[in-house]
């Protein structure tokens, strides 16, 4: 047998895992080696179970798809709904992975002899008329994208390779953090947030800002705080999906601490949704007076009520990126931009960030019952890292949580992420009163209780 090598390099590689997780892979196929024909390709790699196709220009694009099935020159189509295609790397460097899932599961592949890996109804085509090529066209339905982000329009091929995709199991041995997942650990997180106090008393609230995606969950991660504060699960701040956002003005919200009805140290600051087209939601160059203070309760574009004199109690001390864990991979390039933006704005104020990663259940479904395996799971460790090298923040600033939306009674291991994520906040919101002086009140309480 032939000794083939991939021509993947290690952070390609990388990369690839990244999108097809808790998996690993083992070359069948290459192009150069074997020779461009369909017939040689189904001999070499049908009833191989997943398989992946990767695929390079002379353009610079990687590019390719996967499939759950295998292949078997059955000349029917197969139903795959994880089925996907995707964009390993572009021409600039600058470019993300993309992936894009398959939005008719019923025609995801077709398997017949006569062809190479047939995506969709025809949507991409490798080993086109057997040859060093692929076939696109973008109107086929089976998958929603554009040549040019895909491929750059340029459908010769330098190489085709096509990898089985080998499952290496979902759970690790051992967690890579460590949480007590008890009632006294609940009990404890909830202490702490209720009687952590921003060491300048000119700051008697810490407010944190958050942003993020229209339907990441920002609205719902309030709702969320709130209903383990109250007892039960409730709502206040208006929560819920739709193609735009469904917070349409600034709103800042206190919460109550039930046991001794005092309001905890943090207000949360929510925004309008990022969206991608420009002109709808939040707008990017409104986020320094956000973070500066001069944006009021209530505020909506263009309406009256301008701070002009914020004080430090008025400005943010943390902001909270909020961020669609499932959907990392196939955030669009503007608005994966947006985000970054937001945040080298916050870096010129030297306001602290946090990402709070929602939607872990569906990060990782075997999470639906119980999350107290989130630090366990492949998949979620894969998203947190992905999530830390497309935007640039350390893992210890990245926290996955579950907000509740579907349950109507509170859950200890669901509390224990989201309090932990709320107790982050607060140190890292801290952090940044270190930058200014201490007020006279608060050196008398130093002095008096030394």
């Amino acid at each position: 047998m032939v000794d083939i090598k991939s021509r993947l390099s290690k952070e390609e590689k990388k990369r690839l895992l990244h999108l097809l997780g808790k998996k690993d892979l083992c070359l069948l196929y290459k192009g150069s080696v074997h020779g461009f024909k369909a017939n040689i390709f189904h001999a070499i790699c049908n009833q191989q179970g997943p398989t992946v196709v990767v695929a390079y220009n002379s353009s610079g694009y990687i590019f390719g798809g996967f499939t759950v099935h295998s292949y078997a020159s059955s000349g029917a189509y197969l139903t795959d709904e994880k089925a996907f295609l995707f964009r390993l790397k572009g021409k600039e460097e600058k470019l993300y992975p993309l992936k894009i899932p398959v939005k008719n599961a019923g025609q995801a592949v077709y398997d017949h002899s006569g062809y190479g890996p047939y995506f969709g109804a025809g949507s991409l085509v490798f080993l086109s008329q057997n040859s060093a090529a692929v076939a696109t066209n973008v109107n086929a339905g089976s998958y929603l994208f554009g040549a040019e982000d895909l491929h750059g329009n340029d459908q010769v091929l330098l190489e085709c390779e096509v990898y089985r995709v080998e499952d290496v199991g979902e759970m690790m041995e051992k967690p890579w953090r460590t949480v007590n997942w008890t009632t006294g650990e609940r009990r404890e997180l909830m202490s702490q947030i209720a009687a952590f106090k921003p060491h300048l008393n000119s700051v008697p609230q810490f407010r944190v800002l958050f942003l993020g995606p229209v339907g990441a969950g920002k609205s719902s991660f309030f709702n969320s705080v709130k209903s383990i504060f109250r007892g039960y699960v409730t709502s206040q701040a208006i929560a819920g999906s739709d193609s735009t956002s469904v917070t349409m003005q600034y709103r800042t919200y206190q919460i109550k601490n039930e046991n001794n009805g005092k309001p905890l140290p943090i207000i949360f600051c929510d925004t309008m949704g990022l969206e991608e087209r420009q002109g709808v939601g939040l707008a990017i160059d409104e986020v320094p007076n956000l973070l500066q203070g001069h944006v009021p309760d209530r505020y909506q574009r263009n309406s009256l009520g301008y701070v002009k004199c914020p004080s430090l109690k008025d400005q943010i001390h943390c902001v909270v990126f909020v961020i669609d864990g499932s959907k990392v991979e196939i955030l669009p390039d503007n608005l994966g931009e947006k985000l970054r933006e937001i945040r080298r704005k916050s870096n010129k104020f030297g306001v602290p960030q946090l990402v709070i990663l929602t939607k872990v259940d569906e990060i990782c479904p075997s999470l639906g019952e119980n999350v107290l395996d989130v630090y366990r799971s492949r998949t979620v460790e894969k998203q947190m890292q992905l999530t830390a090298e497309r935007f640039g923040f350390p893992l210890c600033q990245i926290v996955p949580v579950k907000n509740y939306s579907s349950e109507l009674d509170l859950k200890d291991n669901v509390d224990i992420l989201i309090l932990m994520a709320v107790r982050q906040m607060l140190r890292l919101a801290d952090s940044y009163l270190d930058d200014f002086p201490l007020d006279k009140t608060s050196m008398v309480d130093i002095y008096s209780n030394s």
